[in-house]
Formats: C-alpha cells, sequence, structure tokens
C-alpha cells in the first residue's frame, strides 16, 4: 500500500467515525462498528492509529481543522461588518445544531463533557481547538470594533472566551430542552455584550 493510499484509509476511518461519533458520543461507539462501518479490517487500526486516545485526538484535531476553515470563510467574506460576519457565524452554529446542514454535530459540544475526565490527550486536543476558535472570534470581534459595527466593554480575547462560553452552554440546553429557544436567547445576550441592538 502507498503512502497515499495509507492516508487515503486514515482519513476514510476517521470520516466514518466522526459521523457515528457525533451522532452517539464517543464511550457508546466501539471500534468494531467503525472499523465495519469504514470496510477496514480490525487489524488494521492499530496501523492508522498508536492507540484509542491517539485515534481520539486525531478525530478531534481533524474536526476542528475543518471548523476553523469555515470560520476563516465567514469572517473574510468581503462587504460584509463585523456585526453581520459574526450574525452569519451564530447562524451556521444554531443550522449545525438543530440538524439543518450536512456537518453534523459540532464534536466540541458532543464531547467536551464526556472525554475530558476520560482521556488526558483528548481534552488536549479539545482546549488547543476550543482555543483556537476563541482566538479566530477575537479577530473577528477586533475587526466589527474597528469598523464601528460593533463596541465592547472588555477585551477582544475576552469577550470571544465569553461568547463561546455561552453558546456552548446554548448548545447543551437546546438539546436538554429539545428546542432552539436557548439559541434565541445566546444571539440576544451576544448582541448585549458586543453593544449592538438587535
Amino acid at each position: 500500500m502507498s503512502v497515499t493510499e495509507s492516508k487515503n484509509v486514515r482519513q476514510h476511518i476517521l470520516d466514518v467515525a466522526k459521523s457515528i461519533i457525533g451522532k452517539k458520543g464517543y464511550s457508546a461507539v466501539g471500534l468494531n462498528e467503525v472499523l465495519q462501518s469504514a470496510q477496514v479490517p480490525k487489524g488494521s487500526f492499530y496501523h492508522y492509529f498508536g492507540s484509542k486516545d491517539a485515534f481520539g485526538v486525531a478525530l478531534l484535531d481533524g474536526y476542528f481543522e475543518l471548523y476553523l476553515e469555515d470560520m476563516t470563510r465567514i469572517f473574510q467574506r468581503a462587504g460584509l461588518s463585523g456585526h453581520q460576519k459574526l450574525g452569519l457565524y451564530w447562524q451556521q452554529w444554531i443550522d449545525n445544531q438543530t440538524g439543518e446542514t450536512e456537518s453534523g454535530n459540532c464534536l466540541a459540544v458532543k464531547l467536551g463533557a464526556e472525554v475530558a475526565d476520560l482521556s488526558e490527550p483528548m481534552r488536549q486536543a479539545l482546549d488547543r481547538g476550543t482555543s483556537s476558535i476563541i482566538e479566530s472570534l477575537a479577530g473577528a470581534i477586533t475587526h466589527g470594533v474597528a469598523d464601528r459595527s460593533l463596541s465592547i466593554s472588555e477585551t477582544p480575547q475576552r469577550t470571544a472566551f465569553r461568547l463561546y462560553a455561552l453558546w456552548l452552554g446554548a448548545s447543551v440546553m437546546a438539546k436538554i430542552t429539545g428546542t432552539a429557544a436557548p439559541f434565541d436567547e445566546a444571539r440576544t445576550m451576544s448582541d448585549t455584550v458586543l453593544n449592538h441592538p438587535g
């Protein structure tokens, strides 16, 4: 098997796992289920991943890489104010969590509480990924302040941290209540934090 073929098989396993784990969670999904769905022999798993933790880290790293690419596409759109760009980001978040897109559930929401206490390498991957998201949000807020569509009372970094935590919490509450109402509250609170009237 060539290096390219090996990378393709590895990525195929991760793609299949993301879909299954996004629905069921990490602990509820066995490696056999993933490998059977991917149609990859069980014995070859450790050829691609040194351990189940390494597999989980690779899954999260890949997820966050794509997530950040999506954020960058939104925040680099021309002709929009910082407030409008953040509005698009919040809407994409809502669509993702309510199943209106094909991108699947947010793994940070789905796995954050589940694996943080079970796997230190996966907790670190979650920390790296969410920190990068907060950094990207802080950059978007900085641009919004510069174009005067946003006004904040704290640093962009602190504001981004608060907003990300708010939206993570809204995602959990949306699951608990079975409604999208928590996202309406999160959007209203986001406008308040960013001093932009709704």
